[in-house]
């Protein structure tokens, strides 16, 4: 994992102006099917990838923490919202609550997330692979190929599968 990982910035790098032409594509003419292609590569991906093994995610970038987040990360640290907010988040400069420093404090080192059954809504969907409507979200996933092996070999896999 840690040779994927040191190549990963560099891979996707020499990918993004294909990527983005394609992704540009795609928005233009949106395959019926592609809700259900990328469900399909998604889980393909994510049965061969554990991410405990990576957890690039956590160490590079922050999730944005909506309201529900902090109301149920609060309760299950048995503290305000107030005092979870002023321990441990800031408001970036899209008015968004985010994690005050990166690698995620919650991360141990394991590469387990101590907060795991009530994380943020922003890690449990990343990468965001599987989202409907796919196309909409595709400056989105630019940046994630260069933090997510798995969502880079996605994207590779949908060249692949739904050819532009």
């Amino acid at each position: 994992m840690k040779h994927i990982l040191n190549n990963l910035p560099k891979e996707a790098k020499d990918k993004h102006i294909e990527n983005k032409k394609y992704f540009d594509k795609l928005k233009k003419k949106t395959p019926k099917n592609l809700d259900y292609v990328m469900q399909d590569l998604h889980d393909a991906e994510f049965k061969k990838t554990d991410c405990l093994k990576c957890a690039n995610c956590c160490k590079t970038t922050g999730p944005l923490f909506t309201d529900a987040d902090i109301e149920r990360v609060s309760k299950y640290l048995r503290q305000k919202p107030q005092q979870f907010i002023e321990q441990y988040l800031r408001i970036d400069e899209d008015k968004d609550y985010v994690l005050q420093s990166v690698p995620c404090t919650f991360l141990d080192n394991e590469n387990a997330c101590m907060i795991y059954d009530v994380r943020p809504k922003a890690c449990r969907e990343f990468p965001h692979t599987d989202r409907k409507k796919f196309q909409q979200i595709t400056d989105l996933t630019l940046k994630n190929v260069s933090i997510c092996p798995a969502a880079f070999n996605i994207v590779e896999e949908m060249k692949k599968k739904l050819p532009l």
